[in-house]
């Protein structure tokens, strides 16, 4: 089975101005994503409002997108849930639609134990016969995985052989993972910001946002061939445009105005919780994307 890694943009989810799915867009990004050089393609993650999906809508897409790729990429769905029962149904549901890897959040309306993840992850992994990363994402969940439970999971789980770390500060907790499991394959997340310092102590792949894969792309191949001086540069170039985006909840919608400047997708609307850029926002993204263009 292909080892997943490389830079693994996360696909917003396109609207029209009525909120719903804008088909055609999201088509387009596809194919932008793959000619800026996409090792693969994460679907229905945060960055996505996956949230805000009806089971649905996300085969809809999954069936559409997996369609447009046609093998070229691999595809990891996210397929965690509140509910046990309900995260294996989707587990499979994203299988049979046609993922190559799951992305799994812990339950994060009701917590549970250890014992309590491990029976989660296991019944998932019972389910289906492609690989699992774990989410291991506490900002969002509230969740706390330590660098032993995860080292278990890939002991005693059979599918779960990637976790991606979301837990800051992400660089140590790498660290950490890398050396009590080094079988798992490790992913970075929470858009890239510390990307370097994870790949240098063991991630082999990141899973951004939509709108800066070409320079990710380009750092990527930097790291890979040893030229961490020009990765530093190029990540330096690009910097305040992942820092605007860090800001809690304007992310995505940060993310839908880049895209929609470049001509990609048709429209920037989120769906409620989401939140929309104000304009004096939208100006200032707007004033650090000319930038950007100029530099990276």
């Amino acid at each position: 089975m292909k080892t997943f890694s490389g830079i693994y943009p996360i696909l917003v989810t396109t609207f029209a101005e009525d909120g719903s799915l804008d088909l055609d867009s999201q088509l387009r990004l596809v194919d932008y994503l793959l000619a800026q050089g996409a090792h693969g393609l994460g679907l229905f993650g945060n960055a996505s409002e996956g949230y805000t999906l009806t089971d649905a809508e996300r085969l809809r897409l999954m069936e559409a997108i997996r369609q447009r790729v046609d093998g070229r990429v691999p595809l990891i769905a996210s397929s965690g849930h509140t509910g046990t029962d309900s995260a294996v149904e989707l587990s499979r549901k994203m299988q049979d639609a046609g993922a190559d890897g799951l992305m799994v959040l812990p339950p994060y309306f009701l917590k549970t134990d250890g014992e309590g993840l491990m029976f989660y992850f296991d019944a998932i992994s019972r389910a289906v016969n492609i690989p699992i990363m774990v989410q291991d994402a506490p900002l969002m969940t509230q969740v706390a995985m330590p660098p032993a439970l995860l080292a278990r999971m890939s002991r005693e789980i059979e599918h779960v052989k990637y976790a991606k770390v979301e837990a800051p500060p992400t660089a140590p907790k790498t660290s950490a993972v890398a050396k009590a499991a080094p079988e798992l394959v490790l992913f970075g997340g929470l858009n890239c910001q510390f990307l370097i310092e994870e790949y240098q102590r063991g991630a082999r792949g990141q899973m951004p946002g939509s709108d800066l894969t070409a320079p990710l792309v380009r750092i990527w191949d930097h790291l890979t061939a040893g030229r961490t001086e020009e990765a530093w540069d190029l990540f330096t170039a690009i910097l305040p445009l992942l820092r605007f985006e860090l800001q809690p909840g304007m992310g995505v919608s940060a993310m839908k105005h880049n895209l929609k400047a470049a001509g990609v997708i048709a429209c920037e609307r989120v769906r409620h919780p989401t939140s929309a850029l104000d304009v004096a926002s939208a100006a200032e993204l707007a004033v650090l994307r000319d930038r950007i263009a100029r530099v990276a």
